[in-house]
């Protein structure tokens, strides 16, 4: 009686676990009824007949990264590296990923390889370094056309490593020690042409401001020329405005004349002292006895300016 109990306790439950399903969030179901796709059971709790109702397929909804293993390219320069990377991908579609394909995982690893090894024979080893993310765009977008079908997102796909040759290693650092060399190079030439430029310039410049100097000395000199002609001139004016109202005072006339006789006789005395008595002793004898006469109306001049007084 007991082992009766017992049996249709365990049937019981068998037929409770046949029948309530618990769908976990990150998971969908695929319900087969009898042999046919039913229903997807998205996550919650379901109740399916039993022996009628089954769960047939199991899809992870959550993003997945697969590790793209290791695989030998040729690039378009004829250079082979090892390459690996990694493929972040996504189910959308649980009935296309069930049915679709027998399992997309390994799909994705194929055709992510067969992508890589045609974009990367496409392109030069250097432009897989500097063009790493466009090669990485290319090859998500073939692999999402191709994987559309199977219900698959491809999300994002990164290239891990790569690695070429020890012969290619070797060859890339001779190829950058000499760049760097050639950029050395170009720095030095920049920077003795820039001195060159700056020498030149202080030189022009240099130039330039002792023109300015020697310019600004003239105008100077004129100026000062200027201001000299400009002083004598009102000095002059002064001067004969001052003869003027002199000659107009009583005996300002023959205090004019005194000063001309004086004048006169000064030079005149300078004349007769430099000259040369051997070569002109008329000439001489004509001055002297002017110089006398001069000295005579001199003096007649002063005794009248006296009387006049």
């Amino acid at each position: 009686m007991l082992s009766i109990y017992s049996g249709i306790i365990i049937l019981f439950c068998f037929i409770v676990y046949k029948i309530i399903i618990i769908v976990s969030e990150r998971e969908n179901m695929i319900v087969e009824r009898l042999g046919k796709y039913h229903r997807t059971l998205k996550p919650g709790i379901y109740f399916l007949i039993p022996f009628i109702d089954f769960v047939a397929y199991k899809q992870e909804m959550r993003e997945q990264v697969i590790d793209i293993p290791s695989q030998s390219v040729i690039t378009k320069d004829n250079i082979q590296v090892e390459i690996d990377g990694l493929l972040y991908i996504k189910v959308m579609e649980p009935k296309k990923a069930s049915y679709g394909i027998g399992n997309y995982l390994e799909a994705s690893i194929n055709l992510a390889q067969t992508t890589m090894r045609s974009e990367i024979g496409k392109i030069t080893l250097g432009s897989i370094f500097s063009e790493r993310d466009e090669v990485n765009a290319k090859i998500i977008s073939e692999i999402d056309k191709a994987s559309d079908p199977w219900g698959v997102k491809v999300l994002r796909y990164e290239i891990k490593d790569i690695a070429p040759s020890r012969h290619v290693v070797e060859t890339l650092e001779k190829q950058m020690e000499a760049e760097r060399e050639k950029r050395a190079e170009i720095t030095r030439a920049t920077a003795e042409k820039e001195k060159l430029i700056n020498v030149s310039e202080g030189k022009r410049q240099s130039a330039i401001n002792i023109s300015e100097g020697e310019k600004q000395k003239r105008i100077n000199e004129a100026n000062g020329k200027a201001e000299g002609i400009k002083l004598i001139a009102d000095s002059t004016a002064k001067s004969l405005k001052l003869v003027a109202e002199a000659i107009n005072l009583p005996g300002g006339n023959e205090a004019l004349k005194m000063r001309i006789i004086d004048q006169y006789i000064d030079q005149l005395d300078e004349v007769i002292e430099a000259g040369d008595v051997s070569l002109f002793p008329a000439n001489l004898a004509s001055l002297k006895g002017i110089l006398e006469e001069l000295k005579g109306t001199k003096s007649t001049l002063k005794e009248n300016s006296y009387v006049s007084g």
